[in-house]
This record gives structure tokens, sequence and C-alpha cells, in this order.
């Protein structure tokens, strides 16, 4: 059932590693790959925030990638979706009392869907992408016109 909402529409994501162990990029590259083959989905990852859906992150956010974290979240259109890869995404992980971490993604932009893990399978991701795949359709139905076309009011 999760696969068919899925497939309403092909999801695009793009990939921010805010300061990872590289443990969850590898994953999540392993879940493009032929051997799990996410693009059967629809799924795409693009290099280009602009034409994204969907925003994995991976790794803790400090003070330095915060401010590009936030900045690919506003230069994707709406609706839009940000799935959190692995504990330190999450929550910051092993990193979380540090002193230049400020947390998991959450602290600088919201989250959709949270794929806890150190690090997690490709399974696991995939189904965290899905979600929020499904999550995007609901927000789609759920907007307003005006906000189609990506206005905000400041």
């Amino acid at each position: 059932m999760l696969f068919r909402k899925a497939l309403k529409k092909s999801p695009w994501i793009v990939h921010y590693d805010c300061n990872s162990c590289n443990g969850c990029d590898i994953e999540i590259l392993a879940t493009l790959t032929p051997v799990y083959d996410v693009e059967r989905f629809g799924i795409i990852n693009v290099g280009n925030p602009k034409h994204a859906d969907i925003l994995v992150v991976s790794g803790s956010v400090n003070h330095r990638n915060a401010r590009v974290l936030k900045t690919i979240y506003e230069q994707m259109p709406h609706p839009k979706a940000v799935v959190a890869i692995g504990a330190c995404a999450c929550s910051g992980g092993i990193f979380k009392e540090c002193y230049n971490t400020l947390g998991g993604a959450d602290t600088v932009v919201p989250v959709d869907v949270y794929v806890p893990g150190c690090a997690p399978r490709p399974e696991a991701i995939m189904e965290g992408i899905l979600k929020a795949a499904q999550l995007l359709e609901e927000k789609k139905k759920n907007m307003k016109k005006g906000e189609i076309l990506n206005v905000t009011k400041s």
C-alpha cells in the first residue's frame, strides 16, 4: 500500500551531509545502486535543491553548516519534506553534547521523517523516503492555490 502511494509521484531527493562520519552516506549511496534500486520507485538523486522534493540530511548540525542547511531547505519548492538519516541527524547522536554541535537536523529545519540507526540499513532509508513521498502527496492535497506558486508571506 505504501509503495502504491509513493508511485503516484516520482520524488526527487537532494542529499546534504551536515557532519557525518560517512557511515550514513555510504548507506544512502547504497540505496541508489542496482542492488537496492530505489529508482524503481521513481526516486532520483539530484544535485540542485530547486529541483528536489525531499531533502535527505545525514550528520549532526553544527554552527558552520546550519546556515547552509537552512539555505538548501529554503531553495526547495513547496511542498517539500525532510528526512533525517541516522542517529546524528535525528538527535545529534554521539556528538550531541559536543561544544560545537547544535543537535539534529530538526534544530534548523522541520523534519518530517526520522530514520534512526548508526548507520541505518538501505531498506530503512528507502522506507523513510517513501514515507516522505506519501507525506508530500498529503501536503500537496492540503495546499492552497497561493502556496502552490511558492509564495511566502513574511
